[in-house]
């Protein structure tokens, strides 16, 4: 991965997205593809992330927040590209 370009993005899920198991979920999505980055609900009822790690890898969790858990219904997911920070591990925020 050293040699690899990173890329970071930083997504919003709005929908029914709390309390679905959308942050636990996401974290293990994350984690599995050597993401780095953190996941949190929000006071409007979204949930926000933010990924970094090679493009495919990215491109991928994102794919997959664009559905969610089994119980979630993702009416819209906003995408944006970020700064890399070399933030390390991810993170589920409370």
């Amino acid at each position: 991965m050293a040699d690899e370009p990173l890329k970071r993005v930083r997504v919003t899920a709005d929908g029914r997205v709390q309390g679905v198991f959308f942050r636990a979920e996401t974290a293990r999505a994350a984690r599995s593809l050597g993401l780095s980055g953190w996941v949190r609900n929000t006071a409007d009822g979204s949930v926000e992330a933010a990924f970094e790690g090679t493009p495919d890898a990215v491109t991928t969790v994102v794919e997959w927040c664009r559905h969610g858990p089994r119980f979630a219904r993702v009416d819209s997911l906003d995408v944006r590209e970020e700064e890399i920070t070399g933030e390390k591990g991810f993170e589920v925020r409370y």
